[in-house]
């Protein structure tokens, strides 16, 4: 209990919805949306022979960018953003959650160096401990993109360790099979590429989603994994 209040107070005062109610009371009460579906990385495993349509690709990905644009227009970072971070709606629409380990962006650059998520998905400068911001989350954003597309976990599961080097660690990444098509691949690049300030904001990212036409994408057989 005392990590939802936590959650909820660090987030609620930047989130304004019709669904989010704030009072002064010494009693709390918790009302949830219900999410059967399970997280995205247990349906990604469902999926891991057959892989999922590139269609559902796309859509899953235009959830997860459309929630992070959103948090960070709030000047949110979430910093834990991975397939086990994800739900599923009964109708296969994506949700993100757990925010125990979110932070309210600052003005200063200086302000946030914790090493905060986890292995795998955190961003270079994270694991570094230098200064980062909500780019950290469109690194972890690509990353999940590349398990989306593959219904894998990423590394074949050797998921890198916390005492990787810092420079081995900076030029790792998943590799992306050779027929994925080319749209995607390069967001997958962007959003994990080593610089920050290179890397887009989730909202060009989701723009960058919505451009692809799928049907066209398909009829090249560009989706195929062998």
């Amino acid at each position: 209990m005392k990590k939802w209040i936590n959650e909820l107070t660090n987030c609620i005062p930047w989130l304004r919805n019709r669904s989010l109610e704030k009072q002064r009371s010494f009693e709390y009460g918790i009302v949830v949306e219900y999410v059967p579906g399970g997280t995205l990385r247990s349906h990604l495993l469902k999926n891991h022979i057959k892989k999922l349509p590139l269609n559902s690709v796309i859509q899953i990905a235009l959830d997860i960018a459309r929630g992070l644009s959103y948090l960070h227009s709030k000047k949110i970072v979430h910093r834990d953003v991975k397939t086990s971070n994800l739900v599923m709606d009964k109708d296969g629409r994506v949700k993100i959650i757990d925010f125990g380990v979110s932070r309210i962006e600052s003005s200063c650059p200086l302000d946030m160096t914790a090493q905060i998520g986890t292995i795998g998905y955190m961003a270079p400068e994270v694991l570094i401990g230098v200064p980062y911001d909500h780019k950290c989350d469109v690194y972890s954003f690509g990353i999940c993109l590349w398990e989306i597309y593959c219904c894998s976990i990423p590394y074949n599961g050797k998921i890198p360790s916390s005492d990787t080097s810092p420079c081995k660690y900076k030029s790792l990444r998943p590799e992306i099979p050779n027929k994925c098509p080319s749209v995607v691949a390069n967001i997958m690049k962007q959003c994990w590429h080593a610089d920050p300030k290179e890397r887009p904001e989730m909202k060009e990212v989701m723009l960058m989603l919505e451009a692809i036409d799928t049907s066209q994408v398909a009829q090249k057989g560009c989706f195929h994994f062998h």
